[in-house]
């Protein structure tokens, strides 16, 4: 049947992922549309934000050895990435582009700093760059053609708020990619330190917060006193001398000029662009203060003045000399739209990255500065996003048989916790970074993995009291949720656990199944770390595998220790780890968020 809708202006039609297709509407012909016969939903296109060498030794990747002597490495593989393309006017595309699956280039460097050989966490895999993002942000676009072109990895570093997954236009899209078995790396997003900032948050996603390396941009700042503070800057130009210091509550010329300004970091105006007002208000340098809640990241940016990123404590000490003498970037959880999903996923570098940029975009994307780099580097979760993807084609070129959530959860349970001197991560709770960093090798040999099906996730929205409707767009066909059925949402075979206790909810019990990908014999027992207030028990304590593939399920059972000490008032964090005779470690981290009104 076709029917004929004359009010209607077309722009782009849908046939993959989602059927359906984007038109320019007034509100009249879009209750006009409803009435018709077969109409399921609409939603308004939203421009969606992007959020923007090294780290491929953090992260244990060598050329020649291990997983990058394997599979070619990975030129069977198509990584399709929905960004400002290769071809670009902003250099994002092209950062994040080079970040998944750039070849090695020597001599690679900004300003003669971070020089070496650059390359791509896949090199040789195939990059399909499709242009969904502009100056003003991305639109609702590109992931139907990407999927129809045959892509393995869809990486999408941009993202908008936190929305009910019937009504973002990524999530619906994302799932009729996984049908196809396409994963989808997206990124946490740029908002935290703040609660319940994380977005892209559907359990088929993978999202991905970013993280600091050991690399570092070292610049200093010598104080009248002689106090010396270290931080970030690529600044390439000579330093300022010893020039009076002024804090930035008014940029008048008459103030600043001549002199080091200190800016707080935060509101409307990016790192450089204070930089910029700085230069132009006379300034002569700038110290860009972290506050408190910002924390000690800090960030090597290619300012246009002498200038330098520094942590809190730092900032200060710096704020109360001036007075007496006149990283975290990505998103945090929990999750708004889906409170049993724990989310971010995962964790890798996404501070100070150096990647490909184009020739015709400055540095600092101003139209002030002339300069024109080869390379360049950004911040934010858009470059962590590209890490995992890149990882993501690895571990499709090793595993084609594997679904999106094998991949998945093998990344989740095998990510590390520890530093490289064996120091506890400083950002500690489940809630900021999920499963933590993301480990390549143990990923590409996990023992066990968490795998969930599409029905598996339609059962899980149905649990969401999805109306018919709404699962149509992800059913893609008439779905109506079992009458008097209750899918608990607990219980979608996640590789991470999210507890909510209440004052009439203290206890409760989750399934979970893991499939046998390692030794075809195999014993795995079960080390559990209780979150704080919480007791756990697990059913059977070990499970016994006699082939691969074989799949075994347990029982987790968690009470809430009522009247025994000092309860936490919003969240504590645990662990769940199935461990096989020093030759696998399969880790689940456990949030658990408390009423305060529970004691």
């Amino acid at each position: 049947m076709y029917i004929v809708l004359c009010f209607v202006e077309l722009q782009i039609t849908f046939n993959y992922n989602a059927a359906g297709f984007s038109a320019k509407l007034s509100e009249q012909h879009l209750e006009s549309l409803k009435g018709v016969d077969g109409f399921l939903s609409a939603s308004r296109d939203e421009l969606r934000t992007l959020h923007t060498t090294h780290s491929l030794q953090f992260l244990g990747l060598r050329e020649g050895q291990g997983l990058w002597s394997a599979g070619n490495l990975g030129s069977d593989v198509i990584i399709g990435l929905v960004d400002t393309s290769a071809r670009d006017s902003n250099g994002h595309g092209t950062h994040t582009a080079s970040t998944a699956g750039g070849n090695l280039v020597g001599r690679a460097n900004i300003f003669g700093r971070a020089n070496g050989t650059a390359a791509g966490m896949r090199q040789t895999a195939r990059i399909a760059a499709y242009k969904a993002c502009y100056e003003l942000g991305c639109a609702d676009s590109a992931m139907d053609q990407a999927v129809k072109d045959g892509i393995d990895v869809l990486s999408l570093s941009l993202g908008g708020a936190a929305r009910p997954y019937y009504n973002s236009a990524v999530a619906v899209g994302a799932f009729g990619a996984i049908k196809k078995g396409v994963i989808v790396s997206t990124s946490a997003g740029n908002s935290g330190p703040n609660s319940y900032t994380v977005t892209n948050v559907a359990p088929w996603l993978m999202t991905v917060a970013a993280s600091s390396t050991d690399r570092s941009f070292v610049a200093q700042v010598r104080l009248g006193d002689g106090q010396i503070f270290s931080g970030a800057s690529l600044f390439a130009g000579k330093p300022t001398k010893q020039l009076p210091l002024v804090t930035s509550g008014s940029l008048s010329s008459t103030l600043v000029k001549g002199k080091n300004v200190i800016c707080v970091r935060g509101g409307d105006i990016g790192r450089v662009e204070k930089g910029q007002v700085v230069k132009a208000a006379g300034g002569a340098g700038m110290i860009l203060a972290n506050s408190m809640e910002q924390g000690e990241e800090t960030f090597a940016d290619a300012h246009v003045l002498p200038a330098i990123s520094l942590g809190a404590s730092d900032s200060e000490a710096i704020i109360k000399y001036s007075i007496h003498s006149n990283n975290t970037t990505a998103s945090m959880g929990p999750n708004s739209v889906d409170p049993y999903i724990l989310k971010p996923d995962v964790t890798a570098p996404g501070v100070n990255i150096l990647a490909a940029w184009p020739k015709n975009v400055s540095p600092t994307r101003l139209e002030s500065d002339k300069r024109s780099v080869l390379f360049n580097i950004l911040s934010g979760t858009s470059m962590s996003c590209p890490h995992v993807s890149g990882l993501i084609a690895l571990l499709k070129s090793l595993r084609r048989d594997w679904s999106p959530a094998a991949i998945k959860s093998a990344l989740m349970t095998t990510a590390y916790v520890h530093d490289s001197k064996n120091n506890l991560i400083s950002d500690a709770a489940a809630a900021l970074n999920g499963s933590k960093y993301a480990n390549p090798f143990r990923a590409s040999d996990p023992g066990l993995i968490y795998n969930i099906s599409t029905s598996d996730y339609l059962d899980h929205l149905c649990g969401l009291n999805y109306s018919s409707e709404q699962m149509a767009l992800f059913a893609g066909e008439k779905f109506t949720c079992p009458a008097g059925s209750h899918f608990r949402l607990g219980d979608l075979n996640y590789p991470s656990f999210v507890v909510i206790f209440s004052t009439k909810f203290t206890g409760t019990t989750y399934n979970r199944t893991v499939t046998n990908v390692g030794i075809a014999v195999s014993t795995y027992s079960v080390k559990v770390i209780e979150p704080e207030g919480v007791s756990i028990t697990v059913q059977p304590k070990v499970l016994k595998f006699r082939k691969m593939g074989e799949n075994l399920s347990y029982k987790v059972t968690f009470k809430a220790k009522k009247g025994k000490g000092t309860m936490p008032t919003k969240s504590s964090f645990g662990s769940l780890e199935w461990v096989s005779a020093g030759m696998y470690s399969v880790k689940s981290p456990i949030a658990v968020t408390w009423s305060n009104n529970l004691y």
